[in-house]
């Protein structure tokens, strides 16, 4: 077990595009993670996050790198389709999980490594960075301290021009390999986000999905999304790789019964009937080394992190239940996960990729 005094000793699942901003947030907090470990096919790969750093040790499978120990955590930075598998390995091995976005694909993935955490007792954590952002946790703090009274309704936007082609594209462009299309990429962002801001467990959902521009894709390269929650909160999410959004569009906002809120993801703008609007800019930081150390602090202390697996699973529900709302035309209500009868949900370990 680790204590408060020792530094968590990480290994890196994937050496893909993402994996350079969590290998920049292990740099940035020296005191409390060791970089100890990568694990990807491409020798290449894992040579560039490596960097100079030659104690860090390199193997072609992340199950070899299980194995061989040394680790406290892994972070799993995998495409899509090879998440549950990774963080299931890891679990039954006893190692707490930073797991990238999304954690699965499908409820019986969802059920599995509830099992596997369930089974071991260790700590799996998403790799939600937006909700390190400094307008986000400060809208956060006003929303718990009651200043708006009950909350409506929230919005959140997560919309960008992305010049993708079917090339530079890779397993993004295959529903196999990404579960879907844009929406459970980008899109789970804008939706980790609202369920952030609305506090509660989602419950029904109603979806429309476009392919505007990015032909060449499977699935959806736009989403409108909304979710009602069971605490009567009614979420909104836009969100594309087909447009910039317009002029003016927040990154999120927020309406209660004593006033509002809503931010560019920079400055917070929030105003309490009556009053005059008060707006506050922050510095920006960097996200990824806030999510670290978050994750880090939560294994040194024993404590539960902001968003665990469980909140991915909601996020995975919500995603799930706008596809199959697309598909017919419904409201859907989304899935839960329970833990029954698990050993066939489990799924087959595949080489890390």
């Amino acid at each position: 077990m680790t204590s408060q005094n020792q530094p968590v000793r990480i290994g890196l699942i994937g050496a893909g595009g993402i994996a350079g901003a969590h290998v920049s947030g292990y740099r940035l907090n020296p005191e409390s993670v060791v970089f100890a470990a990568i694990a990807d096919p491409v020798r290449e790969n894992a040579e560039k996050r490596r960097g100079d750093d030659a104690d860090v040790r390199i193997y072609d499978d992340y199950r070899d790198m299980i194995a061989a120990g040394g680790l406290d955590a892994v972070d799993i930075c995998l495409p899509h389709h090879l998440h549950a598998d990774a963080v299931i390995a890891a679990a039954d091995a006893g190692l707490h999980v930073l797991c990238e976005k999304p954690l699965c694909l499908t409820v019986d993935e969802a059920a599995a490594i509830t099992a596997a955490v369930d089974r071991s007792g260790v700590t799996v954590m998403c790799a939600h960075n937006q909700i390190f952002q400094p307008a986000v946790a400060a809208a956060k703090e006003m929303v718990e301290s009651g200043v708006l009274g009950r909350v409506y309704e929230v919005r959140t936007t997560d919309s960008f021009y992305n010049d993708f082609t079917p090339e530079s594209m890779g397993w993004r462009a295959a529903a196999a390999t990404s579960g879907g299309g844009e929406l459970i990429d980008t899109g789970y962002h804008p939706l980790y986000l609202l369920q952030h801001l609305a506090g509660g467990t989602p419950m029904s959902v109603t979806a429309m999905l476009s392919r505007h521009r990015l032909e060449f894709m499977e699935g959806e390269d736009s989403a409108q999304v909304l979710v009602r929650y069971d605490n009567g909160v009614v979420g909104h999410v836009t969100t594309s790789w087909a447009y910039q959004p317009a002029v003016g569009t927040e990154k999120f906002s927020l309406v209660g019964e004593k006033g509002s809120l809503s931010s560019d993801g920079t400055t917070l703008v929030s105003q309490i009937r009556g009053d005059e609007p008060v707006s506050v800019t922050f510095e920006p930081v960097h996200e990824f080394a806030a999510e670290v150390a978050h994750f880090a602090d939560s294994i040194r202390r024993g404590t539960r992190p902001i968003q665990t697996h469980e909140e991915g699973i909601d996020v995975l529900g919500v995603i799930l239940a706008a596809y199959e709302s697309e598909r017919s035309g419904r409201i859907v209500d989304v899935a839960r996960v329970t833990v029954t009868d698990v050993t066939e949900a489990v799924p087959e370990t595949v080489p890390a990729r």
